[in-house]
């Protein structure tokens, strides 16, 4: 059977490693004639409605121009008013139709080129199962690469192997195939995903974002609230406002390289951005693209155009493929919760100047013993390692005004760039912003 190489499997021929290269490039074969997708049309998880639908695909975004010193940024391909080429997932459950092959859904194939970053934000209910239906568009600047992409729970306790998403153990899916996810999350608390495809390549291009569970004691009321980020039993996770803060980088010539059919040297990576929730400072603080809150049961939804296209905000329009703001907004004396991931390659030590935090919560796990003992702690820096995870609270000081709102500043410590700038320059920097009481109104989703 005559076997093709693609260019990153031929690249790596070229480099010595041969016997590497030709398993590399037989196994997706291989894998995919045991494990394939459509065998699995008569299975029940795979005939069950998805509670949400994404698809993969690559496309373009916005990071500062002029902010990092290299000859690989701006990208000299990136159509205005972008500058930057991703891979990525968007969230296209607003244009599944249940009785239209996901091939065949015109809507769908048309967000080919239009990933966003990060990943959509999406969230489930302990202890009951969940659907997520991915489909692979492809790679439209790229189609010599015929990669698979998945869908991997980072710290997922409890998954059945085959749905994983670690691609040597379990499905991963083709360019124009669609595979059904199922979990069913037994532990609360925030955590991550990504494609384990190529998967240092594929988290750094931005198939990356995060995703958390609420837990079974949600809407119960205990201490005055009713939303909580752990089963406390006494209300000491509780809530009244939650914020998804998804922590990020960019190696500038990574994805240059990709758009230019090259392939980067991974030993070089350095940050020349460095992101909240897809974005640097100062469009950290920008609004949210227009939410479709009815849309928003499973993952907040982004208002749409006819076509199933991101509805750019006037004003942002560098931001279409970026909608989600790391702005943090509340009333005085409210308690917050911040939820922070972290996928990119460094440590972040996120920092909230003039308010105390209180760490509930490290990898989605309690901070309490198994005696019931309290281990939360209070700082004014959380330091979060790549591939970890924080639930963070605080409450809201009292406002001092004159202002609309007390401005106070979020951001990590431990960023610089290869060029020496600061966090405030293109990196991981947003605002908390406190208002007079009864100035918001009650907060129904996340980052809103």
């Amino acid at each position: 059977m005559k076997q093709s190489i693609s260019r990153r499997g031929l690249l790596k021929l070229a480099g010595g490693g041969l016997g590497l290269a030709v398993g590399a490039a037989v196994l997706p074969r291989w894998r995919g004639s045991v494990l394939n997708p459509t065998l699995l049309d008569s299975a029940s998880a795979q005939t069950t409605p998805p509670d949400l639908v994404f698809a993969g695909t690559d496309g373009w975004i916005s990071l500062p121009d002029g902010a990092t010193n290299t000859p690989f940024f701006p990208d000299d391909l990136a159509p205005a008013p972008f500058n930057t080429y991703i891979f990525g997932f968007r969230n296209v459950t607003s244009s599944y139709d249940p009785n239209i092959s996901l091939g065949a859904n015109l809507q769908i194939q048309g967000q080919k080129m239009k990933a966003q970053h990060n990943a959509p934000l999406f969230w489930t209910q302990q202890d009951v199962p969940f659907h997520l239906l991915l489909t692979n568009l492809g790679l439209a600047l790229r189609p010599d690469l015929t990669d698979a992409h998945t869908v991997h729970w980072h710290g997922f306790r409890n998954v059945i192997p085959f749905f994983d998403g670690e691609p040597s153990t379990s499905v991963s899916v083709p360019i124009g195939r669609d595979f059904t996810y199922v979990f069913n999350s037994h532990d609360p608390g925030t955590y991550m995903y990504h494609c384990h495809v190529e998967d240092v390549e594929h988290v750094q291009m931005g198939m990356t974002g995060l995703v958390f569970v609420r837990p079974a004691q949600e809407g119960q009321n205990i201490g005055g609230f009713t939303k909580f980020v752990y089963n406390d039993g006494d209300g000491v996770t509780g809530y009244d406002r939650e914020f998804a803060l998804f922590l990020s980088e960019v190696w500038a010539e990574a994805h240059w390289a990709d758009s230019h059919i090259q392939l980067p040297e991974w030993s070089d990576y350095k940050v020349d951005f460095a992101m909240i929730n897809g974005r640097c400072w100062p469009d950290t603080i920008a609004p949210n693209s227009a939410i479709n809150a009815a849309a928003s049961t499973h993952s907040l939804a982004t208002e749409t155009d006819a076509n199933g296209d991101l509805l750019p905000t006037p004003g942002y329009e560098h931001l279409q493929y970026q909608p989600l703001s790391s702005l943090v907004t509340c009333n005085e004396g409210e308690r917050v919760l911040m939820r922070f991931s972290n996928l990119g390659f460094k440590q972040s030590a996120m920092t909230l100047s003039g308010i105390k935090m209180t760490v509930v919560g490290k990898d989605a796990t309690f901070l309490r013993n198994s005696d019931g003992t309290s281990i939360i702690y209070d700082t004014h820096t959380v330091s979060i390692n790549a591939g970890e995870s924080a639930d963070v609270l605080f409450t809201a000081p009292p406002y001092q005004g004159p202002n609309p709102y007390d401005t106070y500043i979020l951001y990590n410590r431990n960023f610089t760039t290869a060029d020496g700038q600061a966090a405030g320059t293109n990196g991981q920097m947003t605002e908390v912003r406190v208002y007079p009481s009864g100035t918001l109104g009650a907060q129904t989703l996340p980052n809103t």
